[in-house]
């Protein structure tokens, strides 16, 4: 399910990290800065949602510290990485395979 927008709650699930630390990578991470709207409600897009999913990566799975991780995008950011493993998913399709997931989830709780 294609959304322009998600909310804090939809993110954290699709992601499977919790709000608060969601919040707190915001103040860390300068890249991630979602929209608020009227109301102040957070505003995620999709490519907040895979940048999010990429933190997730590093800090839980590849255990980086938030130094560490914002010192990997920034090299990432301006070419100076390695190339990928041909092994890895891209960011776009594990957050598609969690949306699915969620909606599995969801169908499974239902039956």
């Amino acid at each position: 399910m294609k959304k322009l927008y998600y909310s804090i709650g939809e993110v954290s699930e699709i992601t499977s990290v919790e709000p608060h630390v969601l919040r707190y990578w915001e103040t860390i991470f300068k890249d991630l800065s979602p929209r608020k709207n009227k109301a102040g409600n957070r505003t995620y897009r999709e490519q907040d949602i895979t940048l999010i999913l990429k933190l997730k990566d590093l800090i839980q799975n590849k255990k980086y510290s938030t130094a560490g991780a914002q010192k990997k995008l920034e090299e990432e950011n301006s070419g100076e990485s390695a190339p990928k493993k041909n092994s890895e998913l891209p960011a776009e399709a594990k957050k598609d395979l969690n949306e699915v997931r969620v909606f599995l989830e969801k169908l499974k709780e239902k039956l």
